[in-house]
């Protein structure tokens, strides 16, 4: 999409504006070459993209693509939010640890302590890094295990028809800033022990969501031998939200105790999520302003954002408030329907209902979450991008427009 004029929120409003994208897409380079097909309930493969006739509302999409998948390797839909390159992520790392040194400090101690346990799972915003990259590092680096399962949005399941089933790709390996990602082997055991009824595999879902590729390269900061599997989240009310995550906990209880391994340790889980979505502006014609576009409409709906990261995500992990988070997202009659506009609406939910089973299943007790610390696109202090090329912003911040992040840990 064209980049909007950027707005500045003055200083005494507010410490520091930046800037946010909007939740259902990123931006437009180079058009996108390959497509491949979709299966339910068996692995997918590139398809010959003359064989059949594409929704020209996918081809658009497709072709919004910044860096095309290349043979088995996905390639990257967002190159504006995002790194390409080891040296955008070697800058955008150390200036996020800068960032993030007094709020880590406070909550883990001071360098040279002892070292934190690693977290079993995480919330974390999938926002350009240019805004949300203090909150990626509060919690990524605690994910140390090689095997990371990340849950991400899927934002455009409603042109692609999609939803009540878990979306899976078939790619080898994820482009890295660093070199390839491999795609871990357990996604292939996952999947022969799903019922084929609850998934597709499907590249082009995956090659056009960005909430998924945004966790990697600082995955891969953290551990160059990283191994993932993406699993996209659509619209799914919460019966069958709880049947899914029955049967895919059932799978990664059967594989953690075939290869002998222990939570964080050997196997961790990432949860994409951006908070509310807030303003009557740059939201595809959408009102999701209704506290008010001022000081006071921004600090009801931080406040209504904390209250639920605080009340239903953070403590025991109990999948009645997993529930009721999910209905104060989204309408209980019509699941298409927002009533609060976080875009994890279901990744969340999904995510933390399979964890905290497993964790029970695995190590008899509960799964806990921590609020690592929470930010908006209009309070985080923005990365200087000077020098890494396309790296930036992609929306404009202010009232009218802006963007809730939530980090959080889990053991």
């Amino acid at each position: 999409r064209a980049m909007p004029r950027l707005v500045t929120i003055p200083f005494v409003l507010l410490a520091l504006a930046v800037a946010v994208p909007a939740p259902a897409g990123n931006p437009v380079p180079p058009p996108a070459a390959g497509i491949a097909a979709a299966h339910e309930g068996e692995p997918g493969g590139a398809a010959d993209p003359h064989s059949s006739p594409i929704d020209p509302r996918i081809r658009r999409l497709l072709d919004q693509v910044g860096i095309p998948p290349e043979g088995f390797q996905r390639g990257q839909m967002d190159t504006v939010g995002y790194v390409t390159t080891a040296v955008q992520m070697d800058s955008v790392l150390a200036q996020c640890r800068r960032l993030s040194a007094p709020r880590r400090e406070a909550l883990d101690g001071p360098p040279g302590g002892t070292p934190p346990e690693p977290f079993v799972a995480a919330v974390c915003p999938h926002d350009d890094y240019y805004y949300a990259g203090r909150l990626y590092d509060l919690v990524l680096p605690r994910i140390q295990a090689r095997t990371v399962v990340i849950f991400g949005v899927f934002h455009k399941a409603r042109v692609f028809g999609c939803r009540d089933k878990l979306v899976f790709d078939s790619f080898r390996t994820w482009r890295g800033p660093y070199g390839p990602v491999p795609v871990s082997p357990i996604r292939e055991e996952i999947l022969r022990r799903l019922p084929p009824t609850d998934y597709v595999v499907d590249d082009d879902m995956q090659t056009v969501e960005h909430s998924v590729e945004a966790m990697i390269p600082f995955l891969q900061a953290g551990n160059r031998d990283v191994q993932i599997v993406s699993i996209l989240v659509p619209y799914m009310n919460w019966e069958t939200m709880e049947r899914l995550a029955g049967d895919l906990e059932a799978a990664l209880e059967e594989i953690a105790r075939a290869h002998s391994w222990r939570l964080g340790r050997d196997l961790a889980f990432v949860i994409s999520s951006d908070a509310v979505h807030y303003g009557d502006s740059g939201w595809g014609g959408s009102d999701f302003a209704e506290f008010g576009t001022d000081l006071e409409g921004y600090r009801m709906a931080v406040g209504r954002d904390k209250e639920m990261a605080e009340s239903l995500l953070c403590g025991v992990v109990r999948r009645e408030l997993l529930k009721t988070f999910l209905y104060t997202c989204v309408d209980k009659t019509d699941v298409m329907r927002y009533r609060v506009t976080w875009c994890g609406r279901f990744s969340v939910p999904f995510g933390l209902n399979v964890v905290s089973r497993l964790t029970q299943a695995l190590e008899s007790r509960p799964l806990t979450g921590f609020l690592r610390d929470y930010g908006t696109s209009v309070s985080e202090a923005s990365l200087n991008v000077t020098g890494l090329g396309s790296l930036g912003p992609t929306a404009p911040n202010n009232f009218h427009h802006f963007v809730g992040y939530a980090a959080i840990g889990y053991r």
